[in-house]
């Protein structure tokens, strides 16, 4: 079971979510999505939370209000951590969690310690743990089937994309080429005007002409 929770501090609204147990959240190492941020207590035990960023958001620029959000849920679900204060909490890109054979189930590292930030948590805030938990919604999760329709979903999008370039780039070449025309069209004129334009007067000439 995965639980899901929405997060209504950033516009749109971002799904946070968890497993509920440490075997769930082997599943959630493993199928995590190319915007999930991943958010545990530092040297304690706690659930897995994972912040899925909505469009145009980066991991290191996460709005603080929604840090905020992750680091109380993080904190919240640590049967150790939610009775302390001052505590701390890392995140990092899911792409940046290590799991290798010999870890014990739940347990992961990272590829690059340098992507991985803290954030400190002086409290509990009951005000949005409890803005979040009615928020909540628990559920099976077909992990792989929901992977299956997550590429097909963004390689449709990329084909979307592709088209609508190759469209937009079509059109340019056509105005480029019309424009292109036109100046050709009006250099002509202009030739065919200068052909037939009487000859210039010699000075002599104009003198002849008020004689």
């Amino acid at each position: 079971m995965v639980l899901f929770f929405t997060s209504n501090v950033f516009n749109p609204p971002a799904i946070i979510y968890m497993g509920k147990d440490k075997v769930e959240n082997e599943d959630l190492i493993r199928y995590f999505w190319p915007q999930d941020v991943w958010f545990h207590v530092d040297k304690l035990s706690s659930a897995h939370v994972y912040l899925r960023m909505p469009d145009g958001m980066s991991w290191d620029t996460i709005p603080e209000a929604l840090l905020a959000d992750c680091a109380q849920l993080v904190k919240a679900n640590s049967i150790e951590g939610n009775k302390k204060d001052n505590l701390t909490i890392i995140y990092t890109p899911g792409d940046n969690l290590k799991k290798t054979g010999d870890m014990a189930v739940g347990q992961v590292s990272f590829h690059n310690d340098k992507k991985v930030k803290r954030v400190h948590v002086i409290t509990r805030q009951n005000a949005i743990v409890n803005r979040l938990n009615k928020t909540k919604v628990e559920r099976v999760v077909d992990h792989e089937q929901e992977r299956v329709d997550r590429i097909k979903k963004e390689s449709a999008a990329r084909r979307s994309a592709a088209a609508e370039k190759k469209k937009a780039d079509a059109e340019l070449a056509r105005a480029r080429e019309a424009e292109k025309a036109a100046r050709s069209y009006d250099s002509l004129f202009s030739v065919e005007e200068d052909e037939y334009a009487a000859p210039r007067k010699t000075g002599r000439e104009l003198e002849e002409d008020f004689m």
